[in-house]
């Protein structure tokens, strides 16, 4: 069975409190629905084996966004990033632990 780094590379995410934002490029080849299966059920199996917590952890559906050649993905990864501090949750990026971009 293929992992996600075999179908995916992460180039940013950011965790929230009730979802995820997720930046990645398939590989050639990969789909984009067993990708993102793989994300959920390995981040559901770590979850459920490290916290307390038992419950279903994903929705069964996603909503994505293509990234088209004229976007300018390394800022479309800051947009990403900055989801905390526009949800209020940190007054700098740098306080909320749960994320990360491959330029850094």
């Amino acid at each position: 069975m293929q992992s996600v780094q075999d179908r995916a590379e992460t180039l940013s995410f950011v965790v929230m409190p009730d979802h995820i934002h997720w930046l990645m490029q398939l590989q050639e080849g990969a789909k984009l629905s067993p990708s993102v299966q793989k994300m959920k059920s390995i981040a559901s199996r770590l979850i459920h084996q490290n916290t307390a917590y038992k419950a279903q952890v994903w929705d069964s559906s996603f909503h994505d966004h293509a990234i088209r050649k004229y976007q300018d993905v390394k800022g479309i990864a800051r947009y990403i990033i900055l989801n905390p501090l526009r949800a209020g949750l940190v007054s700098k990026v740098g306080n909320y632990p749960l994320w990360d971009a491959v330029w850094l």
